[in-house]
């Protein structure tokens, strides 16, 4: 599995739907949490930074991985945050390494990877949701997200996870992940 990959392909997913966002769709909710649209975009602008700071050995202000600040130009400050990770990422030594990812704690370089890709793929799927966009994701990745998720901790609900949601029999491989990590597949924004 080529972990750098996997992420450049669900950040191109998140960027997508991220893309179709207008500054009156900020206020919207999300099937994450009880984020609104804008702390959602906010949340990810800030762990791009900070996964990019930390992948490159650069201790980082909790503040940046905590910020849910609704960007003022969504588009332009997702691309310069996924340039940021992508860039950091992209370093030779990075798979020997171990990252500290505020708030989790140290992990391997894979590891770290792996994290930012399900991450970021359930991202993209978040956000085509809250738009009303189609929210299909590519099942390639969603089975590649799952043989990650299938590794973490299953006591939920937790900082990261709602509790999983049994997906329907026939659910297609991106319903089937999203529900794994607690969102409903059926989601809509007055569900």
């Amino acid at each position: 599995m080529d972990l750098r990959d996997l992420d450049r392909r669900a950040l191109a997913a998140a960027a997508a739907a991220v893309n179709r966002v207008k500054r009156a769709d900020l206020a919207r909710p999300t099937p994450c949490g009880d984020w609104n649209l804008g702390q959602l975009l906010g949340h990810m602008i800030g762990h791009n930074r900070g996964f990019a700071a930390a992948a490159a050995g650069r201790p980082t202000d909790p503040a940046v991985w905590d910020d849910l600040t609704p960007p003022a130009d969504p588009r332009r400050v997702f691309a310069e945050s996924v340039t940021q990770v992508t860039k950091a990422f992209r370093d030779r030594t990075l798979l020997d390494r171990r990252i500290e990812v505020y708030g989790y704690g140290t992990y391997t370089a894979p590891t770290v990877l792996g994290m930012h890709f399900v991450d970021f793929l359930v991202h993209a799927w978040d956000v085509a949701k809250s738009i009303g966009a189609d929210a299909t994701l590519d099942p390639e990745l969603s089975g590649s997200a799952m043989k990650i998720a299938l590794r973490w901790p299953t006591d939920r609900p937790s900082k990261a996870f709602g509790v999983m949601v049994e997906p329907a029999a026939d659910a297609p491989p991106g319903d089937v992940l999203v529900a794994y990590l607690g969102r409903r597949p059926d989601w809509s924004p007055g569900h």
